[in-house]
């Protein structure tokens, strides 16, 4: 009996096995070019030094990390072979026309250059300027230009001037041409950040940079969240209404209705310890803010003063009143440490700057003039951001020289800005957090419930490493973290 396997020798064996084909596309969803995801592969080894690992993969997979018009595009640029340069970007598929003239132009444009640099090359760019570049579809102030250089050139350009400047143009033509002609430097590594970002930025939890991992998708867990209470301080006398940590995370300081404020330490093992312990309002103090750089600490409260005291020593530099026996009813730094925004309503409705002298820069009042309950400054101190009659956000651009107005239909209760500066939520009366987008002040809030807020105000903050989420705190003594 014949024996089926050696009569047909294409049928498989345990000596002659069968490959499987290759795919096309990779990944489960198929999105993956199997040719674009090797090349990114190879320039990445290459970029690592592993030269070698490099080469073995582009020759066992039949890839070569530079297409064939890179190729031709190099030698010939080189070379100084220019008609074969426009050959080479007249062959690049879906190649735009506007994409081929820019590239066009700046291959003529060298061989013009360079044409001028000989001593006898005139009458040649002349030709090359008016026979090749004048024709191409380009603005003309650009070949106008070119032109007057056939009045003001400066002679010969030597050997080595002439091939930096053609790796010069290189580099140029590569930024006009389809990324595949040369895979962009970086370009795996670039892939990988972002899908660690969007990863980041998808974590519902997530509050702790750096503890990221390519070995497993990225996702922290419930416990990222504080859940279980550490420590309980008792150096206040009464109701603790207002707290944050310095900008460095070294520092907690603290308000309350005994009219103190107190400096509390951050220490090794995250437990607080008393440092200092700041006197000298006669009524409660419902709000504090760090300076930028953590030296100083501003307090303020409901019908009080300002205070600006010295961290170090604890000593109050000076009480800040915007005039006399006016009340300071919100307070803000900017971002150089040098300059405050504060607001005030009694007597009168003013926003003002001053100076750590207590000098008043800027003002801004008279009988239009809102009452000012809540303001921040953005963290490149272009804008201040205040609430203006109880359901107004004033929004007001020192940099484009304009304001705009944020209407909400209930009071509003307090604001917080964003790390970044591109976001405010607001707490408002009717038990809702509104989330604002600064760059798109026609849109419609992003509204948040959950919270109760009747009695007291309730100042819900951005939280996270990233600001992915918000805090807030509730009268039914619940702490809720809402996702963004």
């Amino acid at each position: 009996m014949d024996d089926d396997r050696n009569a047909n020798p294409t049928l498989p064996s345990e000596s002659n096995p069968v490959k499987a084909p290759l795919l096309s596309v990779l990944g489960d969803a198929s999105l993956i070019d199997r040719t674009e995801f090797i090349r990114v592969i190879v320039q990445s080894l290459y970029s690592l030094g592993y030269h070698r690992a490099a080469a073995m993969l582009e020759s066992e997979s039949g890839i070569s990390l530079e297409s064939h018009e890179y190729t031709e595009l190099l030698f010939s640029v080189l070379a100084g072979r220019w008609d074969d340069c426009i050959a080479t970007i007249e062959s690049i598929r879906d190649l735009e026309s506007s994409a081929k003239n820019t590239a066009a132009f700046l291959v003529w444009k060298e061989h013009f250059l360079e044409l001028l640099g000989l001593n006898d090359g005139f009458l040649m760019a002349k030709d090359v300027l008016w026979q090749r570049i004048a024709r191409l579809d380009m603005d003309r102030q650009r070949v106008h230009g070119l032109a007057r250089e056939l009045i003001s050139s400066e002679g010969i350009i030597e050997v080595k001037d002439r091939i930096r400047r053609r790796l010069a143009l290189l580099l140029d033509l590569f930024e006009v041409l389809p990324p595949w002609v040369r895979v962009p430097s970086g370009r795996l590594e670039r892939l990988v950040e972002m899908a660690v970002l969007r990863q980041i930025a998808s974590c519902i939890y997530h509050n702790s940079p750096g503890e990221v991992t390519l070995y497993e998708d990225h996702e922290c867990s419930q416990e990222q969240i504080p859940s279980k209470c550490s420590q309980i301080l008792y150096d206040h006398k009464n109701e603790v209404w207002f707290v944050q940590f310095s900008n460095n995370g070294d520092y907690l300081a603290s308000s309350s209705s005994d009219c103190t404020a107190i400096i509390w330490t951050v220490n090794m093992d995250y437990s607080l310890s008393l440092r200092r312990i700041l006197e000298g309002h006669m009524k409660a103090i419902s709000y504090l803010t760090w300076s930028p750089d953590d030296k100083m600490l501003l307090t303020c409260g409901n019908a009080e003063v300002l205070k600006l005291w010295d961290v170090c020593n604890g000593l109050c530099k000076f009480t800040i009143t915007g005039g006399v026996n006016r009340i300071i009813s919100s307070c803000a730094w900017f971002p150089d440490s040098q300059k405050i925004v504060c607001g005030s309503w009694d007597p009168d409705n003013r926003i003002f700057t001053c100076d750590l002298e207590g000098n008043i820069l800027d003002v801004w009042e008279g009988e239009r003039m809102p009452k000012v309950t809540d303001l921040s400054v953005t963290p490149d101190g272009q804008c201040i951001i205040s609430i203006c009659s109880s359901k107004e956000i004033l929004v007001r651009d020192f940099h484009r020289g304009s304001e705009w107005v944020i209407h909400e239909e209930h009071s509003i209760t307090s604001l917080s800005l964003s790390r970044d500066g591109q976001f405010i939520i607001v707490n408002l009366k009717n038990e809702e957090i509104h989330l604002w987008n600064l760059n798109a002040t026609s849109s419609s809030p992003h509204k948040f419930r959950g919270h109760k807020e009747g009695e007291y105000v309730i100042r819900s903050c951005f939280g996270g490493s990233d600001s992915l989420f918000i805090a807030s705190g509730s009268e039914d003594s619940q702490v809720r973290f809402l996702q963004l």
